[in-house]
């Protein structure tokens, strides 16, 4: 504890003393001797700064408040005031309050990472990235810093970057398991799993035990096209880690998937609902479950596990939007109508995933004024929201408004692209993709919550697998999305156009394999800016086609199925392979059914625009 000029030497040894009573946990002395000192010497930061920490440990909220600023007051500009006022703020929960206090101090290293920290802690992985940019420019030598960076980098969805910082901060501190686990995370988004699973190998030697360890080995195990191992650790996770949401999460999704052939018969949600049962109150657990039982089907029984919690928070807005989705995916629009106009007072300010639901109802019950209201509104608050934009084409398209077309621009925004897969002309390349994309079809349906329906997905990320064949198709693919991006217009105002650039990151990537009778539903990519469709292999009738029959085709403008409108496409297109197709994520486009014993293949990805270097 800095000694204070305005104290005399003995009141500087008592402020000492209290100071060290906190540390040692006895903040009623430390706050008795501290409160002396503020009152003989109001002038003193020091002892108003442990009055506060005092306050703070003895849970009086407006007391430690006021205490700490009233320390900032008489020194503005010092940082261990400004940082324990901020951590304080954080455990109380108010993290844009901590925020505030932060931005107003001088930077150094350790402000910038509290910075940091507390933007994450707050969903801010923006401003998380330049706190612990500035972090590390200041303190070369902070592993926390580095993991920092690389943690809001992965929510940013730059792998690579991500993968820089993680390996910067395993360097500083090879005993973090933690740092060695992001890690590992990283490179599984990377498709490099061998150096991802001896990431995982290493933070075990550490002796990490925690369940996240084990549920990124599954992800990698499943990418790796070891479903059956993947299977068998999910299940070891959920037994050692009953509490654990993600773990369920995780054996859900491998048994909707792979359970027809590996576990028939198994309902892959049972262990999920029965630690539901056993954990009533847990409210992100419930979440998690009723919100994956509803994507899968089975809405009336999420509604009876959302029920009760209902019962007990009837003015839970979250918990009224999940119920709305429950009861809308059952037909029952009034009920769903209900929940959401309860809900969206609360949430329509700060959600834009609730607004694009809220749309997609008014759309269902017969009001558009509703549903673009609502959809602009969730655009404003992330002009990147994807299905915002999606659902504003459909309201402009109900009412001719021309800016669907401006929007949407089928002509224009769709393109056709043929790709060279081996510059070299060697014959066969095409076929060597296929073969290996059959090879990583192993699930024995489609995933959940997804467009497919009738046929298998690839888990995890295609490109970036340290595979050659793969390798090549991404670096073909690249080249020729790079070579049709500089004809296109710039327009500021565009949600596609104004973000042109002459590169592009894929920050998605995977294959479909359909089989007979297979399609994909309407839909659109949130997480993408520009998304795709490369056909690989096409079936013989699909090849043979005459004039009229567009079975497999992909169609554009088209809404999604369940809004319950009956409105055509507005462009199809007959697949090729060797042929890339490319479009604005947020534009609707599904495909039409087909009928043939062979499948039809394609390799499909999500983009962005490349990232400024760091």
């Amino acid at each position: 504890m800095p000694a204070s000029p305005s104290l005399t030497p003995e009141q500087t040894k008592r402020l000492r003393a209290a100071f060290e009573a906190l540390r040692s946990g006895d903040p009623r002395r430390a706050l008795a001797v501290a409160r002396e000192l503020a009152s003989a010497v109001p002038g003193s930061a020091d002892a108003w700064h442990v009055v506060a920490m005092g306050l703070a440990e003895l849970g009086d909220r407006a007391g430690a408040d006021q205490a700490f600023r009233r320390a900032l007051q008489l020194a503005p500009r010092s940082a261990e005031v400004g940082l324990n006022f901020s951590r304080w703020l954080s455990r109380d929960g108010r993290l844009q309050d901590a925020l505030q206090v932060l931005e107003a101090l001088p930077d150094s290293a350790p402000v910038c990472l509290q910075r940091g920290l507390v933007a994450a802690r707050a969903g801010e992985h923006a401003r998380a990235r330049v706190a612990f940019e500035q972090a590390t420019r200041l303190d070369p030598g902070s592993h926390r810093a580095w993991h920092g960076l690389g943690n809001a980098l992965r929510a940013l969805d730059q792998p690579e970057a991500a993968d820089a910082a993680f390996e910067r901060a395993t360097t500083l501190a090879p005993e973090n398991p933690r740092a060695w686990i992001g890690r590992a995370v990283v490179l599984r988004l990377l498709g490099r799993l061998g150096p991802a699973r001896a990431c995982l190998d290493q933070a075990r030697r550490l002796g990490y035990a925690g369940p996240e360890l084990d549920d990124v080995l599954v992800g990698v195990l499943h990418d790796a096209g070891e479903a059956s191992a993947a299977l068998a650790h999910a299940r070891q996770l959920v037994e050692r880690h009953p509490d654990y949401v993600d773990g369920h999460a995780t054996l859900a999704h491998l048994l909707w998937e792979h359970g027809p052939g590996l576990a028939p018969g198994e309902d892959p949600f049972a262990a999920f609902v029965r630690a539901a049962r056993r954990r009533a109150g847990d409210r992100g657990l419930l979440l998690r479950l009723s919100g994956m039982l509803t994507s899968a089907g089975r809405a009336t029984e999420a509604l009876a596990l959302l029920e009760p919690a209902m019962h007990r928070d009837r003015d839970d807005p979250v918990l009224q939007w999940f119920c709305a989705d429950a009861h809308a995916r059952l037909g029952r629009l009034d009920e769903a109508g209900r929940l959401y106009a309860a809900a969206r007072p609360k949430l329509e300010r700060s959600s834009p995933a609730f607004l694009d639901a809220c749309a997609r109802h008014a759309l269902r019950t017969g009001d558009p004024g509703l549903a673009g209201r609502c959809a602009a509104q969730a655009v404003a608050l992330d002009p990147r929201n994807q299905e915002g934009w999606a659902l504003l084409s459909v309201c402009w398209r109900l009412a001719g408004d021309p800016r669907e077309w401006w929007l949407c621009d089928y002509e224009r925004l769709i393109a056709e692209v043929e790709v060279d897969l081996d510059p070299a002309h060697a014959p066969g390349a095409l076929e060597r993709l296929e073969q290996r994309l059959h090879a990583l079809h192993q699930a024995a349906r489609e995933p959940m919550a997804q467009s497919v329906r009738t046929g298998s997905q690839t888990p995890g990320r295609l490109f970036g697998r340290d595979d050659p064949v793969l390798g090549a198709a991404a670096v073909a693919i690249r080249r020729a999305v790079e070579a049709w991006l500089p004809a296109l217009p710039r327009d500021p105002a565009h949600p596609f156009l104004s973000r042109v650039d002459r590169g592009i990151r894929y920050c998605g990537s995977w294959s479909v394999r359909l089989q007979s009778s297979g399609r994909h539903a309407n839909h659109i990519h949130n997480e993408g800016w520009l998304s795709s469709a490369f056909y690989v292999a096409l079936p013989p009738s699909m090849l043979a086609q005459e004039e009229g029959d567009h079975a497999g085709w992909i169609q554009f403008g088209q809404p999604l199925e369940e809004l319950g409108l009956e409105l055509p496409p507005r462009r199809v297109i007959r697949p090729r392979p060797g042929r890339l197709v490319l479009f604005p994520s947020y534009m609707w486009h599904g495909t039409i059914p087909f009928s043939d014993d062979r499948p039809r293949l394609t390799i499909a990805f999500d983009a962005q625009p490349a990232p400024a270097p760091l």
